[in-house]
C-alpha cells in the first residue's frame, strides 16, 4: 500500500505539481464541522452525506490511479467515522489530481456535500 502511494506521489511530481491546498482546506473544514456536530445532526443525514462524498472522492481517486479497474467501495464505518473517511478519501484524491480544474471540481463537490449535510 505504501509503495503504491509513494509511486503515485512520484508520478504526480513527474506530471507537475498541482496546488491541492483548496481541496485540502475544504475537506478539513467539512471534517472539522462533522466532528463538532451533535450526534442528532449526524443521525439526521450529515454522516450519510459525508459517507457518500467519501465514496465519490475515493471512486475518483481510484479511477485516476487505476484506470480500467473497477473501483472498490468505501465501507460504512459508522457515523462517527464519517469525518475521518472524507479526510482519507480527500487526501487520496489530492495525490492523483493532475490539474487546477480537477481541484476546483473536487472542491465544489466537497462544498456542495457540506451544504447538503447542514454542518
Amino acid at each position: 500500500m505504501f509503495a503504491r502511494w509513494q509511486q503515485s506521489r512520484c508520478d504526480a511530481y513527474a506530471r507537475g505539481v498541482v496546488d491541492t491546498t483548496p481541496l485540502s482546506r475544504a475537506v478539513e473544514h467539512f471534517a472539522d464541522r462533522l466532528r463538532a456536530a451533535p450526534q442528532s445532526r449526524l443521525q439526521r443525514g450529515a454522516a450519510a452525506e459525508a459517507l457518500e462524498l467519501a465514496r465519490e472522492l475515493a471512486r475518483r481517486a481510484q479511477a485516476l490511479e487505476e484506470p480500467g479497474v473497477e473501483p472498490r467501495e468505501m465501507p460504512d464505518a459508522g457515523m462517527f467515522a464519517a469525518a475521518d473517511q472524507i479526510t482519507v478519501a480527500g487526501h487520496d484524491l489530492e495525490v492523483v489530481l493532475s490539474g487546477d480544474a480537477d481541484v476546483a471540481e473536487a472542491v465544489q463537490l466537497v462544498e456542495e456535500a457540506q451544504k447538503r449535510a447542514g454542518v
